[in-house]
């Protein structure tokens, strides 16, 4: 690892200007929350920044509240294993709180924050390999579309020209619930930022970023309001092992059911595309009808794939995704949620 210097400033205006002048040049400023990804990109030599700028001193970015009329506030630095175990995100946000319980491992949880989950960059390990100058990185190519390429985890949505997949477990939920980033500089001012336009696909934006923020712009908090989705919401992961890994496929459901009929639902991909991917197409095949009904379901999941183009050893997400959201519904027409002892996506309380 490069030596650099630690700067700690004690107000976000203070970092925003520490960051001003920045890109997406390896040796520009870096901000730092719980510095898991941070701290592995360093190691790794994809960013060797002249100065790291540490946020823990700055107050107001910790906690989360929730208020039955504002909704739900979370400061940029709270950690995840806050939001796991907060008995109103369990209560009232319940697939954001599956979410949380997901993310790798309880040691990872308890250092990681919400902000950072939230901008973490991609797993993918030709961007991760420090010799392989792949075009995230300022190549000429992404070394994951070739037929020959080892291309397992990558996506199935979204086109190209890069394949990476967004690793974040808690950016699917928060989309499922309507929620949005704040984020402020000491140029602009703040912004509130809907988290469905957070992020940037590698054909409509900067092909070296996955999300919207620019140089300056420090996460604040999230917010999320009350919806009727909230309450009936879940997220599934599904992960090569059980312990620390990120997902080959997830899904986060949010649905307000009345009179047996789902009046509304949001449902949103994790681990198939470069982006936190919303399926349009299988909320509205579940609109206007019942979660108990199998062929209402099984016109979701097939709806939810489709557009989806696989590269040459990732067709099994395909059918991954199906079943998720076919156990997704059926997890929520039983009126089900997640246990809270494993942080895996297979054991099931009524």
């Amino acid at each position: 690892m490069k030596a650099f210097e630690l700067a700690h400033p004690t107000t976000v205006a203070e970092a925003s200007r520490q960051m001003a002048g920045s890109s997406h040049d390896i040796n520009s400023p870096r901000l730092m929350g719980g510095g898991q990804d941070l701290l592995g990109m360093m190691k790794d030599y994809l960013y060797t920044p002249d100065r790291v700028i540490d946020l823990k001193r700055i107050d107001g970015l910790r906690g989360a509240s929730y208020n039955s009329k504002s909704g739900l506030k979370i400061g940029a630095l709270t950690t995840i294993t806050q939001i796991a175990e907060h008995k109103d995100i369990q209560a009232h946000f319940p697939v954001l709180a599956n979410a949380a319980l997901s993310v790798a491992s309880l040691q990872i949880r308890n250092v990681g924050t919400v902000g950072g989950n939230l901008c973490q960059r991609p797993r993918c390990w030709y961007f991760r390999n420090e010799h392989i100058m792949c075009l995230k990185k300022g190549g000429d190519r992404c070394y994951a579309a070739p037929e020959n390429a080892e291309n397992k985890y990558h996506a199935i949505f979204g086109g190209g020209p890069c394949h990476i997949v967004h690793p974040s477990d808690l950016a699917p939920a928060l989309m499922s619930l309507g929620s949005v980033v704040h984020v402020t500089s000491s140029r602009g001012g703040d912004r509130a930022i809907p988290i469905d336009a957070f992020y940037t696909l590698p054909s409509q934006g900067s092909i070296y970023q996955e999300t919207v923020l620019k140089p300056d712009e420090v996460v604040t908090h999230v917010t999320v309001p009350v919806t009727p989705v909230a309450r009936r919401s879940v997220y599934i992961k599904f992960r090569e092992k059980e312990s620390f890994d990120w997902s080959l496929v997830s899904v986060a459901m949010a649905v307000d059911v009345d009179g047996g009929l789902v009046k509304d639902c949001r449902i949103v991909l994790g681990g198939v595309a470069q982006i936190p991917w919303r399926i349009p197409a299988a909320e509205a095949a579940l609109k206007g009808k019942s979660l108990s009904n199998a062929a209402v379901v099984e016109a979701a999941a097939q709806a939810a794939t489709k557009g989806a183009v696989p590269l040459s050893q990732n067709g099994y997400k395909v059918a991954l995704t199906q079943a998720l959201v076919r156990r997704a519904a059926g997890i929520l027409a039983a009126g089900k949620q997640m246990a809270s002892d494993t942080g895996g996506a297979e054991e099931w309380i009524a």
